[in-house]
């Protein structure tokens, strides 16, 4: 039987380097049953690892992304978002000379960062890929914390993984401060949108999904540019998957080049999240489940809008309304909504409220616990 086991090894060595296809391989009395196919199966601890590689005018650094990526990722898939200088052609030279691993996707036309992962993920599950890991082809995700990253899910612990920058006090000096505060508000954004609360970073890419993840999930339906790990949260969430900060080293300033601009990127994925914290309520809380926190909530998003707006107007009445209007009837009219026991009221009001969304927080905390 050693023998047996060191042909088998022998193969899946000789498929590695000469390209060839090994077969079925069915031991059942030695309890070794495993199916090889296509190019370069290393395996890691049981399990086929795919790194997708969303790449968009890259051509001066996909190459030592590919380079860097560890042995034992069997595919990496790397999605051309359209780019108008040599990404595919490096891509491609570096696939034929160098690693069979390498596989190029092409887009037909630049649909966002979100959309070049989307195909990623669909190649990784037509290749039956069990962990599907992301690195971005700038070169910012340090590829010696791939197994970090990837371990929980390959462990079955969790079914998503993210990395997370902010852990240790290198971020705040690593990362541009504008980026870091952008990053900050909607770390926060994301946390109430999704109900992964213990999540932080919310904009890092470094991450790892399971298959059955990525099977489950309606990859259509999420966005498809910057908002896309904010909204996958979200979907995540809704089909109740267990969720894991990694922490990991932020990498700046190596020759990358960013198109984002945070004065547009933060009102377009505040939008974003709004959206879903509501289609999360809708999903997760009436329609698969009915819990009483969209009581709390209703109730909250309801009275503290209100209250805010009464009290604007009673400020306006006391402070401004006699000198935009001499008509004695709606001046008297005005002060009569604004007498001192309404601004009581109306205090009371939006505590009120504010108290029934931190409860609403609290239930959805307590519901999201597990999920980690």
């Amino acid at each position: 039987m050693s023998g047996l086991r060191g042909f088998v090894r022998a193969s899946t060595e000789d498929a590695y380097y000469l390209g060839f296809v090994v077969v079925w391989l069915d031991i059942h009395d030695s309890g070794l049953n495993r199916v090889f196919c296509g190019v370069g199966l290393s395996m890691y601890k049981d399990k086929r690892i795919g790194v997708v590689v969303p790449a968009y005018n890259e051509e001066k650094l996909i190459r030592r992304v590919i380079e860097t990526v560890p042995e034992f990722v069997d595919r990496i898939i790397v999605v051309d978002d359209k780019s108008t200088d040599r990404t595919a052609e490096v891509v491609n030279e570096f696939s034929e000379r160098r690693n069979p691993k390498v596989i190029l996707l092409q887009r037909g036309r630049n649909s966002g960062v979100g959309a070049a992962i989307i195909s990623g993920y669909r190649k990784a599950v037509e290749l039956g890929i069990d962990v599907v890991a992301v690195m971005a082809g700038d070169g910012q995700m340090d590829p010696e914390e791939l197994e970090s990253v990837i371990e929980p899910v390959v462990q079955g612990e969790v079914d998503y993984t993210k990395g997370n920058r902010l852990f240790t006090g290198e971020a705040w000096k690593r990362i541009p401060r504008y980026r870091y505060l952008g990053n900050a508000v909607l770390s926060l954004l994301t946390k109430i949108a999704s109900g992964y609360w213990h999540v932080a970073d919310s904009q890092s890419g470094y991450t790892a999904i399971s298959l059955e993840a990525l099977k489950t999930l309606q990859l259509d339906r999420l966005y498809k540019r910057y908002g896309f790990p904010n909204h996958l949260l979200v979907m995540l969430n809704v089909f109740h998957f267990r969720v894991r900060d990694v922490p990991t080293q932020p990498i700046y300033n190596h020759g990358e080049k960013s198109g984002i601009r945070l004065e547009k990127v933060i009102p377009t994925l505040s939008w974003l999240l709004v959206k879903c914290f509501f289609w999360r309520l809708k999903e997760k809380y009436i329609i698969r489940d009915f819990h009483p926190l969209i009581f709390f909530y209703v109730f909250g998003l309801t009275m503290v809008p209100l209250g805010l707006l009464y009290l604007v107007f009673i400020i306006f009445s006391r402070a401004f309304l006699r000198d935009l209007t001499t008509n004695r009837a709606v001046i008297e009219f005005a002060l009569m909504l604004s007498t001192p026991a309404a601004l009581i009221l109306d205090t009371f009001v939006i505590h009120f409220g504010l108290l029934m969304l931190l409860f609403a927080m609290w239930f959805d905390m307590e519901y999201n616990r597990d999920r980690k």
